[in-house]
């Protein structure tokens, strides 16, 4: 392309110079990249439209020069219509549709849809369609967030933004999948200081095989109880979860693994894993083995623990679960061999407008006395820690708005027993104010079933006539997307 010097152009046409350099503008605008433009515009009519507007432009300037163009102009205006040419050509090799590539047969044995009944990745149940759409590709991130206000009579009112939580996952073809959850709690990481937390909750990969055989591993939720693996504050009543999950069976457990998930038939399925167990070293009285989870944070594998879950579901509307976990916990220690063992069962029914649930946890400590004094040598003090600890809650809930409303208004009512004091070794007596109970009375308001706003009261009690427990109310809102 010929160009020539600006000077001399503007000398040539004099007043009109301008107009023209805004009419060359206009066609720049016309060419600028595609995001500029909706995105079902295509090249091709992008150019039809330059062109056009090329061709009246050219009379345009031939009418404001009295009929006539520089033959440098002219030729200016003639290579720039060249050039379009050029770029339509190739702009037409580019969009042609790219070969479709061989289809990969399916695998008739286990279809992907099968893939996500029998290995659960979001066991809560307002979440199945979310979970099934990000792995159908509609949705590749997840998430769930909560705020609280609480009170107890005792402590000054906390407004707290207690999770932000991200889910993350990935499909690797139709047999390997990746799932990952990121929490954030309490709104701030402070270095040096009692902070909030970052937890990678999970993050691991699942192996398609076969709907009633499938393998995975990473990091992985503890399948024990209701709550652990299903802690989206849509799946549960309440603000805080029940204490039960909190105390005996703490929620959110998870830990470094790898095992078999499947679904049987029949309305059975089953988790079973090998895990890294839970630090002895680090049990109390108040919160039985809770601080002892070791949070994927370089764990001791030198005892792996075992957990097994089986789920049935024998009607419409009822779940049916048990579970069982066991492992060495005295790693820490010399020559200590401390084992805990964790059973568990819980139900869970829905008919109508109704639903009941309720839970029973039963731990057994060997050599808590060891335990006990091998915490004593080391710290300089009685932790008290149980042989037995027992927890255990019924729940119903009802909707309070009439049928086919757009958004739900639920009342609920839910008694707890916990008690982490409950079988004590030889010469060791229990705290009773560990030995407690809740009466816990609220509501929960569903503006979208993925929106909650609750409200709930609690009517503490312990066993000590000394330490007295604190009722106490709580509010919140909670969402999951």
């Amino acid at each position: 392309m010929k160009y020539f010097p600006a000077a001399a152009t503007a000398a040539r046409l004099g007043p009109n110079f301008p107009m023209l350099l805004l009419a060359i503008g206009l066609i720049g605008i016309g060419t600028v990249p595609a995001t500029a433009k909706p995105p079902e515009e295509s090249l091709e009519d992008r150019l039809d439209r330059v062109e056009s507007n090329l061709e009246r432009l050219i009379g345009l300037l031939a009418d404001a020069l009295g009929g006539t163009l520089g033959e440098d102009v002219k030729g200016q205006l003639q290579s720039l219509a060249a050039e379009l040419k050029t770029i339509r050509r190739q702009a037409s090799r580019v969009e042609e549709p790219a070969p479709k590539p061989e289809a990969v047969p399916e695998v008739e044995a286990f279809p992907q849809e099968e893939a996500m009944v029998v290995a659960e990745v979001v066991a809560a149940p307002d979440a199945a369609d979310a979970t099934a759409g990000m792995f159908g590709g509609s949705m590749p991130m997840s998430g769930y967030m909560e705020m609280h206000v609480n009170h107890d009579g005792l402590n000054p009112t906390t407004l707290d933004f207690h999770r932000f939580v991200l889910n993350l996952g990935h499909m690797f073809g139709d047999r390997v999948r990746f799932w990952s959850e990121l929490e954030l709690e309490h709104g701030l990481i402070e270095g040096g200081a009692p902070t909030g937390e970052l937890e990678l909750e999970q993050a691991y990969l699942d192996f398609l095989i076969d709907p009633r055989f499938n393998f995975r591993a990473g990091i992985l939720l503890t399948p024990v109880g209701i709550i652990n693996e299903r802690h989206e504050p849509t799946a549960f009543h309440g603000v805080e979860r029940p204490f039960v999950d909190e105390v005996i069976l703490p929620t959110t457990w998870f830990a470094g693994g790898g095992g078999l998930v499947g679904d049987l038939g029949g309305g059975f399925s089953y988790k079973t894993y090998v895990m890294s167990s839970v630090d002895g070293s680090l049990f109390s009285a108040e919160e039985g083995f809770r601080e002892g989870r070791q949070k994927s944070f370089l764990e001791n594998a030198r005892n792996l623990a075992w957990v097994g879950r089986v789920e049935y579901g024998p009607l419409p509307g009822l779940n049916l679960g048990t579970s069982f976990w066991t492992g060495e916990t005295g790693f820490s220690f010399r020559d200590l061999d401390a084992r805990l063992r964790i059973f568990e069962f819980d139900g869970r029914y829905r008919f109508d407008r109704f639903e009941a649930r309720g839970q029973f946890a039963l731990t057994h400590l060997d050599q808590a006395a060891e335990v006990n004094a091998s915490i004593r040598r080391s710290a300089g003090i009685n932790p008290n820690i149980a042989r037995g600890m027992r927890g255990f809650y019924l729940e119903g809930s009802s909707s309070l708005m009439p049928s086919g409303s757009s958004h739900d208004l639920v009342g609920f009512y839910r008694y707890e027993n916990f008690d982490t004091q409950h079988r004590m070794a030889a010469g060791f007596f229990p705290l009773s104010q560990f030995d407690r109970s809740a009466h816990v009375l609220g509501l929960s308001y569903f503006p979208h079933p993925d929106v909650v706003l609750k409200l709930d009261y609690n009517f503490m009690k312990n066993a000590s006539r000394i330490v007295r427990a604190r009722n106490r109310w709580n509010l919140g809102i909670g969402w999951w997307f």
